[in-house]
């Protein structure tokens, strides 16, 4: 028999909230700028203007080392740039994955590792993609803190595998398969309009951040080091 007061939607940590609101929140005001509700005419160009402002640029960054000047409106794209996305339904995919991966992570890491895990992953994402020298193109959305949620969500799985004495490659198959998709699909732009042109690097940025991700996990998942240590001399 069902709960009449079980509430309609599975409870989701806080945190992940967090993470979401401001990405939802960015979305729906250059969603509503771009459709003319809001702002006037002005307003169409608001995702363009979010885009310049929060976007990263590989090739500032690239420009800061050189100069050894580090402006805050260099650094601090190396995280907003998760809050702003190409279009509609980039951004929804993105919380999807967020909210889904969020949960059960969240559910046993404490609040302060999955915005971490989520930080960190954005953070080594971009810094990957610029160690790409092809890499060129805006840098924007948060799949590389979802794959760096992702990441933790295998060390979690691995762990279990360790645990049970099962298969340890089956806690990679998530990953596995979304980075063979990805790899697909450069190769063949590589292969139609060259490695110039292309293809978009970005999947450098989300395998980054989901090593990141996976990493952390031996620091700040419950337990962390020690399980790995204790199954070890097990």
């Amino acid at each position: 028999m069902q709960d009449p007061n079980a509430p309609p939607l599975n409870p989701l940590p806080p945190v992940v909230w967090l993470i979401a609101l401001p990405m939802i929140a960015m979305e729906v005001v250059v969603g509503a700028g771009s459709s003319g509700l809001v702002g006037g005419a002005d307003a169409i160009g608001w995702r363009v203007q979010a885009v310049q402002t929060f976007a990263f640029s590989p090739d500032y960054l690239r420009q800061m080392v050189t100069a050894g000047v580090y402006p805050l409106d260099g650094l601090w794209r190396l995280v907003t740039y998760a809050m702003v996305h190409r279009e509609v339904s980039h951004a929804l995919f993105v919380v999807v994955i967020l909210l889904a991966l969020g949960k059960f992570v969240g559910e046993i890491y404490r609040w302060w590792a999955v915005l971490a895990t989520y930080l960190v992953a954005t953070v080594v994402g971009a810094l990957a993609y610029t160690a790409v020298p092809v890499a060129h193109a805006a840098l924007m959305g948060g799949y590389p803190g979802d794959y760096g949620l992702i990441g933790a969500y295998s060390f979690l799985l691995w762990m279990r595998m360790v645990g049970s004495g099962g298969n340890q490659l089956r806690a990679f198959s998530l990953i596995g398969f979304l980075l063979a998709f990805q790899v697909v699909i450069a190769v063949f732009g590589i292969v139609v309009y060259g490695i110039d042109r292309g293809t978009s690097w970005e999947w450098v940025a989300d395998l980054a951040g989901f090593v990141a991700g996976f990493a952390l996990a031996f620091l700040v998942s419950p337990g962390g080091w020690a399980r790995v240590l204790a199954r070890m001399r097990g």
